[in-house]
Parts: structure tokens; C-alpha cells; sequence
């Protein structure tokens, strides 16, 4: 039972308010900095196999991931996700100013 409610929990947070839009979008051509894009991907796939075994269900899913505490976690994360990709990007131009300096000589 705690096990079926932790994969329901991740599920949940997985899913995109969003779900057409995860769909029309090739995770490719995303921004660079948009880490979501993967899971939110994940989870529009596994939103379409809940619907096709139990449309029920996935509306069940759908109303828990509007919920405003899901909301509110959602933009949590993404929030702390983009904060986390442009500190990554700020250290790959600090190692690339070294390499070009430091062992290039430029």
C-alpha cells in the first residue's frame, strides 16, 4: 500500500499541467536550461498508457496534479532547476575561460 501511494505521489509530480504541450514539442529542440523537459516527457507517456488502461484514473491523476500543492511544487522545483542550470553554465565558461588561458595561452 505505501509503495502504491509513493508511485502514485511520483507520478503526480511528474505530470505537466501542461500535458498537449509536452506532446507537440520534441525534447531535442528544447532550451538547454529546461531540465524538466525529460520527465515532464516521461510523463505525458505514462499519462497516455493510464488513459488507454483506465480513463478514470487518469482524470483522478490529472485533478491531483492541478491541485495547487502540486502546483506549487512543480514551480519549486523548476524554479530551483533553472537556478541549477545557470550555475552549470557559469562553471563551463569559467573552465572554458581556463582552457583557453591556461593551456591554450590565448
Amino acid at each position: 500500500m505505501l509503495q502504491s501511494r509513493a508511485l502514485v505521489i511520483a507520478l503526480i509530480l511528474l505530470l505537466s499541467t501542461t500535458l498537449p504541450e509536452v506532446q507537440s514539442k520534441s525534447i531535442f529542440e528544447k532550451d538547454r536550461r529546461d531540465l524538466l523537459a525529460i520527465p515532464e516527457a516521461i510523463a505525458s507517456y505514462v499519462y497516455e498508457a493510464v488513459n488507454k488502461v483506465s480513463p478514470k484514473v487518469s482524470q483522478f491523476l490529472t485533478d491531483t496534479v492541478q491541485s495547487p500543492t502540486v502546483i506549487a511544487a512543480r514551480q519549486r522545483l523548476a524554479k530551483e532547476a533553472n537556478k541549477v542550470s545557470i550555475m552549470f553554465e557559469q562553471l563551463i565558461e569559467k573552465i572554458k575561460n581556463l582552457w583557453y588561458t591556461k593551456v591554450l595561452g590565448y
